[in-house]
């Protein structure tokens, strides 16, 4: 067996230091790794510079709720259709975390310029915008190619970890990404990669012709964990569906700080709710 597979989540959680800047992903089609999120807060990290790919919702907003988060380089953190994030609200007004506020192309450009080794990358559209006047490590440059022509250099972003969950994995630490070739980004610009996945695939996924085009090789992966349903409550395309009332309880307890110890409680360290005196 490779020494890229962990024994558990509790495991590949111990991988992430404190201060660490993690990459995580956006919580649509479930490379959100969930249960590997609650092992780390369990764990107790702390200061955390997370940076979300682009966006991020239940995942960030637990993690800055459990006080994991010193920054946030982020182009939105939402729970989508279930209403704002509540902790990451709290933290923001009060000061508790720190706020990069960046695009999603420009998080995007940002993670190219780390795979590719270079200092920074190019990007149009933000000329003018607040994101421009509020960020003093972007800078407006000549376009050397061109007279009168401005843009935006922005500086690569490379993670230390990035997480994420998948489909599959194989006993040499491959992994089937499916659809999300955004992840691979990650993967090339981080120095090391962190996952969970459903299940391990019996064979080597970069032999099958069928998967290999949405394989990340072993040679980026820097630990693997089997989570069966470990992007929940959020779905994984194929094998399982968003958990609406699960994610709406969470939105609705996490809305006061008591209400989100109660969650933390119940869904991160398995205790049972408090039963009121008689």
């Amino acid at each position: 067996m490779s020494d890229v597979l962990l024994a558990d989540v509790d495991a590949l959680a111990a991988e992430v230091p404190d201060g660490a800047k993690l990459a995580v992903f956006k919580a649509e089609g479930g490379c959100a790794a969930m249960a590997a999120t609650c092992a780390l807060i369990r764990r107790g990290v702390r200061d955390l510079h997370l940076v979300t790919v682009p966006t991020s919702g239940l995942q960030a907003d637990m993690l800055i709720g459990a006080g994991c988060v010193a920054t946030v380089e982020t182009s939105g953190v939402t729970l989508g259709e279930y209403g704002q994030a509540p902790c990451f609200g709290r933290a923001v007004r009060s000061g508790a975390v720190r706020v990069i506020d960046s695009t999603c192309p420009a998080v995007y450009a940002g993670l190219q310029a780390g795979e590719k080794g270079i200092p920074f990358m190019p990007l149009r559209g933000l000329i003018g915008s607040d994101i421009v006047r509020h960020r003093d490590d972007y800078r407006i440059v000549d376009n050397p190619f061109a007279e009168d022509d401005p843009i935006v250099a922005l500086p690569a972003i490379v993670p230390d970890i990035a997480l994420f969950h998948a489909p599959l994995a194989d006993r040499s630490g491959n992994v089937w990404i499916g659809r999300h070739a955004e992840l691979k980004i990650m993967a090339h610009a981080a120095r090391t990669t962190l996952v969970t996945c459903e299940r391990l695939h019996e064979g080597n996924l970069l032999q099958d012709e069928a998967l290999a085009p949405a394989t990340i090789p072993e040679m980026y992966i820097g630990g693997v964990a089997v989570a069966e349903r470990g992007a929940a409550p959020y779905g994984v395309t194929g094998l399982y569906d968003d958990d609406a009332g699960r994610i709406a309880a969470y939105a609705s307890m996490a809305k006061t700080e008591d209400g989100f110890a109660a969650w933390l409680d119940e869904t991160v360290h398995g205790r049972a709710p408090a039963v009121a005196a008689e």
